[in-house]
């Protein structure tokens, strides 16, 4: 399965505690109108962890519905339970979903070889193609660059998402084997595209999917300082939208532009006031708002 530009990590639109499927349909007939390479649904963005059950496996399958083969859908179906991860990526797969994001197994810790056989059994009992997500400021450990290179001998192990902050985490994983890259930091983009990867499962591109998709284009074709520009326009964005805890300042974004409801679910709330603005101004200075 070949991956590459941009995949926005969507945000799940609530709106008087339920799911928004309207606003949902909004939100990635946008993503599609803006080239992006493809969707994830029900990731750390979508608030995977206060979704039940029922709910995870209808944002994916809503999700397939609506984008209708017109780009990638990588459905995120991880959890800390193995069984937890095959039955979720089974329903996946039976929505019609083109991969699963797999997270590190969170809070209970594994060693690397309990990581191995976690992902190699989600691969091999739902031969959906996998992309590992390196998470350890979330998860509490990382997967090391040893395990990813075990992992990529397996054909259905199609890409491992980077978000540990390091660039250099690429070129060793680039050195040991040949799976695609993708960097899981909106501001690390560009650093890491040049010493291999192939794109970005991206938190902004849920506001300028077309932006977004012009500079990873860019930048795959060779043109850093085109990409650079846009990098530099869009740096406060990227900044800001961690301001406080992914997704908090997202959909408070998103909120601000009227694309959904700002409705989050316990344990996380709004987006403090003093943030707010701050977040405000940068959307004017970027140019997203008036």
């Amino acid at each position: 399965m070949m991956m590459q530009g941009v995949y926005t990590a969507l945000v799940t639109p609530f709106r008087h505690g339920k799911v928004d499927y309207e606003a949902l349909e909004a939100l990635l007939e946008k993503q599609i109108s803006g080239r992006v390479a493809g969707v994830v649904p029900v990731g750390t963005t979508g608030e995977s962890p206060t979704l039940s059950p029922a709910e995870h496996i209808e944002v994916i399958a809503r999700t397939v519905e609506i984008v209708d083969h017109r780009c990638q859908v990588i459905a995120g179906s991880g959890a800390n339970s193995t069984a937890e991860a095959i039955h979720l990526t089974l329903e996946a797969k039976a929505a019609g979903a083109d991969a699963s994001l797999q997270v590190t197994p969170y809070y209970n810790k594994p060693t690397q070889e309990g990581i191995y056989r976690h992902f190699s059994v989600i691969a091999d009992k739902t031969q959906l193609p996998v992309v590992l997500y390196n998470v350890p400021g979330r998860t509490g450990v990382p997967i090391a660059v040893e395990t990813v290179a075990r992992l990529a001998a397996n054909p259905l192990v199609a890409a491992v998402k980077e978000a540990a902050g390091s660039v250099d985490r690429v070129s060793a994983i680039k050195d040991c084997c040949g799976i695609t890259v993708l960097s899981g930091d909106d501001s690390l983009t560009l650093p890491m595209i040049s010493v291999g990867a192939s794109g970005i499962i991206s938190v902004a591109s849920n506001l300028i999917p077309s932006e977004l998709s012009a500079m990873v284009d860019l930048a795959l074709k060779g043109d850093m300082k085109a990409a650079m520009a846009m990098h530099r326009k869009y740096y406060p964005l990227f900044r800001d939208l961690f301001i406080e805890s992914n997704p908090i300042p997202v959909k408070a974004a998103l909120g601000f532009t009227g694309a959904i409801e700002p409705e989050y679910r316990l344990p996380l709330c709004e987006l403090s006031a003093a943030h707010a603005d701050a977040l405000r101004a940068t959307l004017k200075k970027c140019g997203i708002l008036g």
